[in-house]
């Protein structure tokens, strides 16, 4: 049905394709100080925890009171679990209700799920009324 090709794809290019290729993350670097303070870590999916219980560790290392990790997806797949438990310098994980958990997760004690489903609906109900979504945010 299909026609067969003479040569492999990857025969074509002139340099080897790798089948799995590892991110580089730069090292940390901290800008202030958090001496005391506490520090927040945003970024839009918390999947893998082991970066994050590793970065709470170095500001932790650097006087952070407190390490909360925030994100509005949290996936947590793998041995998210092992390294929230494991994690002493993680002291916080918020994370949305966006992404379906399981009990185990929603009632662990270091992570906090906020539900925005009234606000996707509310966002939904204006949009299809033609309203204005700013009005949304100011209250």
């Amino acid at each position: 049905m299909f026609p067969q090709l003479q040569t492999p794809f990857a025969c074509s290019f002139p340099t080897p394709i790798p089948s799995i290729q590892q991110k580089i993350k730069p090292s940390p670097t901290l800008v202030g100080s958090v001496q005391d303070k506490v520090a927040i870590v945003l970024d839009d999916i918390i999947d893998d925890v082991e970066p994050w219980a590793l970065l709470a560790g170095f500001l932790k290392e650097r006087g952070a009171k407190r390490v909360v990790a925030m994100a509005p997806h949290g996936i947590l797949s793998g041995r998210a679990k092992q390294f929230i438990d494991q994690a002493s310098s993680l002291d916080r994980v918020v994370i949305t209700n966006t992404v379906p958990l399981s009990e185990e997760l929603r009632s662990h004690p270091k992570i906090s799920v906020v539900d925005v489903s009234k606000m996707f609906a509310e966002a939904i109900r204006r949009t299809h009324n033609g309203e204005s979504m700013s009005k949304l945010f100011t209250n």
